[in-house]
């Protein structure tokens, strides 16, 4: 059974567009992508003095120690349209890191990209002197420079890792990964397909997306002469540049199909990389949530023809059975220009029908998390006493280079923490005071319970996530138990917005860490 669990892992990883699978003590020529061996590797970037290698396929790599390098690649995303990118391995989505709950692992971390950065893993708690944000926990990684990052898998779920160091640049170049750590008790499925969605700038040179020159602080506040004037009520991040949305690196017809057959149990794993909400819709099956963020919902319930809305940073794990053969689509709701390239076929081995049709403009229910699965308390409730209270006002503003990203009218570093000491019981207050932009709030080193939304309890399973999203004139609560000391980031995770303000610190008062901060250095920047 064991090596049937693992040839359906690296299997899931073959056929979606990851098409070559490693593990760490060897390399598979099966399944391997042929189509990009002719390719004329020309440099797409005009203003690029060296060729840059294609990205390859994705691969798996599991056991206790893992070797990780950033570099430089040239990522074909469809027939048309190669990006110069960043990578971990050669790859977007770098390398799939699987391990098992209970094990230590240390990953060798090499920096062979022409800028500092480092490794931050996402929803995960590490200790904090391993969670990778510059300036914060450690100094950002200089190219040519290596570093070893060591934590005990403590908690099974769906994770990713990426890039904490100028972060609004790198992600968006394609610098992040998956993290799945399987629990001892796992349940097994036939199939286990990870689907990591992002968003691309076709022509990243006039979307002023080059490595060197571009700065999201500023973008959103339009081309118009009048943004001095700007109504308020207008103010909104604008993502229209972004005219390719992506699964694994591939959009449209170049993404891979997952393959099933007739009666198998199929686990989906959806982690939205980039700076968008995406409404998935799963075509012809029912499907339970499974897990949100990692952690288990209690006794979902079967949906079917609804849309699962993943925000920046969330991850959502599906499973259905696949007991209707033929031909089905998983797609991204919505008329973004994008939208069209975020899909993929489910194809049933061994069926010649297909009759599915898309249709991404279908105004379909959304699935309402908040009620979801069987009610039941959590380990916090909203009428207990807590050691800490903080309210989270977050803003727009314009500031005097631009649009500004605020909480409580501060922006980081000037943004109040969160002052907290172990033990503590924190309860949360997430209140969107800007007119138009959504904000995915994540927490670095914990996860917290969703208490209630807009004044009302959940009515759904306990909710327990690292990153919520928080729609205009929305007010969540949410609390979590301050057990795990250091200094840990609390940020919207558009990173646009991160990056123009929208940050701010939980730290312990009694932690003590082995890093201080230069206050000189201009290398680290954590957003």
């Amino acid at each position: 059974m064991k090596k049937l669990l693992v040839g359906t892992i690296l299997a899931g990883v073959v056929v979606i567009g990851a098409a070559c699978s490693n593990n760490a003590s060897h390399s598979s020529m099966q399944g391997h992508d042929m189509s990009n061996m002719n390719m004329k590797e020309e440099n797409t970037t005009k203003d690029s003095s060296k060729q840059l290698p294609l990205a390859i396929n994705t691969e798996v790599l599991s056991g206790k120690e893992i070797n990780l390098t950033a570099k430089e690649a040239l990522l074909q995303i469809n027939d048309k349209v190669k990006l110069p990118v960043y990578t971990y391995n050669g790859s977007v989505p770098g390398a799939q890191i699987r391990i098992k709950q209970g094990d230590r692992v240390k990953i060798n971390f090499k920096n062979e990209l022409p800028e500092p950065t480092t490794i931050h893993w996402h929803g995960y708690p590490v200790p904090n002197s391993q969670d990778g944000v510059p300036g914060v926990t450690m100094n950002a990684i200089k190219p040519g420079e290596t570093f070893t990052y060591e934590f005990t898998a403590t908690v099974p779920g769906t994770y990713f890792y990426h890039s904490h160091q100028d972060s609004s640049k790198q992600l968006d170049k394609g610098l992040y990964g998956t993290l799945i750590v399987e629990p001892k008790n796992e349940e097994k499925v036939d199939r286990d397909y990870t689907l990591v969605l992002d968003e691309w700038m076709s022509n990243p040179n006039e979307g002023n997306m080059h490595m060197s020159g571009m700065d999201h602080s500023n973008m959103g506040h339009g081309n118009s002469s009048d943004n001095q004037h700007m109504d308020m009520s207008n103010m909104g991040h604008d993502m229209s540049m972004y005219d390719i949305f992506t699964i694994n690196g591939k959009s449209g017809s170049a993404v891979k199909p997952l393959k099933v057959k007739k009666g198998e149990k199929v686990r989906l794993r959806l982690v939205n990389a980039g700076y968008m909400p995406h409404k998935l819709h799963l075509h012809g099956h029912e499907f339970k949530i499974v897990a949100t963020d990692g952690q288990p919902l209690k006794d979902p319930q079967p949906i079917k023809d609804e849309l699962l809305n993943i925000a920046p940073g969330e991850r959502y794990d599906i499973e259905f059975t696949a007991n209707n053969p033929g031909e089905w689509l998983l797609e991204c709701h919505g008329n973004m220009k994008g939208t069209d390239g975020m899909k993929v076929k489910i194809q049933y081995e061994g069926a010649t029908n297909n009759t599915d049709k898309a249709n991404a403009k279908e105004d379909l229910r959304i699935v309402d998390m908040t009620k979801y699965g069987k009610h039941e308390l959590g380990q916090f409730t909203l009428d207990q006493k807590y050691d800490v209270e903080y309210t989270m006002d977050l803003g727009t503003a314009m500031g005097k280079d631009g649009m500004v990203y605020t909480i409580n009218g501060k922006t980081y570093p000037e943004t109040a923490p969160v002052n907290v000491k172990k033990g503590d019981l924190v309860k949360v207050t997430l209140v969107n005071s800007s007119p138009k932009d959504l904000h995915p709030m994540h927490l670095h080193g914990h996860f917290f319970q969703v208490l209630s939304k807009n004044g009302k309890p959940i009515a759904g399973s306990p909710l327990i996530k690292d990153t919520l999203n928080v729609k205009p004139g929305e007010e969540y609560v949410v609390a979590f138990k301050a057990d795990n000391p250091g200094n840990w980031m609390f940020h919207c995770h558009d990173l646009h917005h991160a990056a123009a303000g929208m940050v701010t610190e939980v730290k312990y008062k009694d932690y003590k860490s082995d890093y201080t901060p230069n206050p000189n250095d201009t290398t680290n920047k954590p957003e």
